[in-house]
């Protein structure tokens, strides 16, 4: 099989700009496959590359009745896209149904909380009448519009059902920053504005180093140090001798460790990365099958020497598919672009953030422990 020249090398993300690719002997090893069952090539399921979705999803939030109404939803994206009418008729009629039963449980579960969410009910019983008629005349924008506003209410319920930072963060990284929660930051670039959602739920010191350099300016006026079309941009080297960010209290480099969790353990992994762990098949709540993938950089020498630089992963689904682009599990993501991916497409290594701020969930930052 030909491989078209434009393929990038595999991934080691390093702290300078790339200086050229991985050997031949061993790039070509890596794209040679090794005899196996035709099934064993493909990742399991239908993966989400919504990073709305991801974001959904990666809620510590266990309200069964809305998860179901969240993923019947979102399901919904593969019937519209093959123009499957009738069968959108069904997912919606399913979806009434399941609002009709799960309603007193979503209530009960909120009332538990102390949350309200009787009027975002109310407005979802309001919706899916209209998302049915989108449906009967076959208006693809309408349903999309409708399916976007349901898909808000049942985030923004189950943000609200969240109410207490899930793990301890070890004793051991005491002194650095933290995110308990989310954060959104917007980075304005000279392609564009780029809107993100950080989450601290899941990467609490990565996502904390990325909103505390924010909120010094760390970021602004940085170049974009690296940019490889169809695979990542790279930036957050500030000027200096230094590789990454010096604490002005200390006056050391400050690193963050390696940051991975997975759906099955509370708490995410340190310094450690899948193929250590032995998961090769395991799939992180936050993976990098997402166009925007925010994503911590480390040395190729090490994965507790992560400073300051981080990049946005460029999926392509016929180059990085999600499950097999070599970089979930050796790299920390904590966020993904949830408005403004088109920008992606304008950066270059010649573009440069011009201001990063925070424009929501600073009081989730906690300077360290």
């Amino acid at each position: 099989m030909a491989f078209p020249s434009f393929i990038p090398c595999l991934p080691v993300l390093q702290h300078r700009l790339w200086r050229g690719c991985w050997s031949l002997v061993l790039v070509l090893a890596l794209l040679i496959p090794l005899p196996q069952p035709a099934a064993a090539a493909l990742p399991a399921g239908d993966p989400v590359t919504d990073p709305r979705a991801l974001l959904r999803d990666g809620l510590p939030m266990e309200q069964q009745q809305l998860r179901d109404l969240q993923h019947t939803m979102e399901a919904s994206s593969t019937d519209l896209r093959a123009k499957r009418w009738s069968r959108l008729t069904k997912r919606v009629r399913r979806l009434q149904r399941l609002l009709d039963k799960g309603a007193a449980a979503i209530q009960a579960n909120a009332q538990q909380h102390g949350v309200d969410v009787e009027e975002q009910l109310a407005q979802l019983r309001e919706l899916l009448p209209r998302l049915e008629q989108a449906t009967a005349q076959q208006d693809r924008a309408a349903f999309l519009a409708v399916r976007a506003r349901i898909l808000d209410l049942i985030g923004a319920m189950e943000a609200d059902l969240v109410q207490e930072f899930p793990f301890s963060i070890p004793q051991e990284y005491d002194a650095l920053p933290r995110l308990l929660g989310r954060a959104q930051v917007r980075l304005r670039t000279t392609a564009g504005d780029l809107l993100t959602v950080v989450d601290g739920y899941n990467a609490p010191l990565t996502a904390g180093a990325f909103v505390d350099l924010a909120q010094r300016g760390v970021y602004d006026g940085l170049d974009f140090n690296r940019a490889e079309a169809f695979y990542v941009l790279q930036t957050g080297d500030p000027e200096g001798e230094a590789d990454g960010f010096v604490d002005p209290r200390t006056h050391q480099l400050r690193t963050v460790p390696l940051e991975i969790r997975i759906a099955s353990e509370q708490e995410p992994f340190y310094n450690l990365t899948f193929e250590d762990l032995g998961l090769f098949k395991e799939t992180p709540v936050l993976p990098f099958s997402a166009r925007g993938a925010m994503g911590w950089a480390h040395s190729s020498s090490a994965v507790d020497d992560g400073s300051s630089q981080f990049f946005f992963f460029l999926f392509e689904p016929e180059l990085t598919p999600a499950g097999l682009n070599l970089i979930d599990g050796r790299f920390a993501a904590f966020g993904y672009v949830v408005e403004g991916a088109d920008v992606l497409n304008e950066l270059t290594s010649t573009d440069r953030i011009l201001k990063a701020t925070v424009i929501s969930g600073a009081d989730n930052l906690h300077a360290h422990g």
